[in-house]
């Protein structure tokens, strides 16, 4: 019978706290059971397992980055929307290293559940209406989607990993990647018709 006052919901929480605090691979089923005072196959009356509990996890931490996004580009477009975005992601990759770091893990398919598929699609809808805001045809959204992802989760990353600590101004460095990105989706480049082969040549 599961523990009262136990709850998946409370599981998912104490997980994501935990995370933040001592990082992902922190989190396992005895850390949690010591943390609720139960036994660690007691858990398990409340989530599948291990794999399932770090799919809540991911889940959770994609919903609010999500939501810190939307909130941040209400009635915002072009640069200003660039901007607002970028920030709310490293901000929240800064205060919560654990969380984003469950956001960012490959789930199996089996764990990948209707939450973290709803939670993923989010982020690409709110990428793509910057986009739009660009001008960047739908055709064309899918690389340039991939560029502003791959750039913000290095940039977070490798700040994180203190990468940058001996490097000069993170901050600076951070608003001038934000300007070649504003660039590039202002000028985003036609894309390369596929070459043709060459004639064949007679003798």
């Amino acid at each position: 019978m599961p523990r009262a006052g136990v709850t998946a919901e409370r599981l998912t929480r104490a997980a994501a706290d935990m995370a933040d605090r001592t990082g992902l691979d922190s989190v396992t089923a005895t850390a949690l059971a010591r943390h609720f005072g139960v036994t660690a196959a007691s858990l398990y009356s409340h989530v599948k397992g291990i794999d399932d509990l770090r799919a809540r996890l991911a889940a959770l931490a994609l919903d609010e980055l999500a939501d810190r996004v939307a909130a941040a580009l209400a009635g915002r477009a072009g640069k200003d929307a660039l901007t607002a975005f970028a920030n709310a992601y490293r901000d929240y990759a800064k205060a919560h290293p654990g969380r984003y770091a469950a956001a960012q893990i490959r789930l199996a398919p089996h764990t990948a559940t209707p939450d973290v598929v709803t939670a993923g699609r989010r982020h690409t809808e709110l990428t793509r209406a910057i986009l739009r805001g660009y001008g960047v045809p739908d055709d064309e959204q899918t690389p340039a989607v991939r560029l502003l992802a791959s750039t913000f989760h290095g940039y977070v990353t490798l700040e994180a990993a203190g990468g940058f600590a001996h490097t000069g101004d993170v901050d600076t460095s951070w608003s001038r990647v934000l300007d070649a990105l504003d660039t590039a989706l202002t000028h985003w480049p036609a894309p390369t018709p596929p070459s043709r082969p060459d004639p064949p040549t007679t003798p």
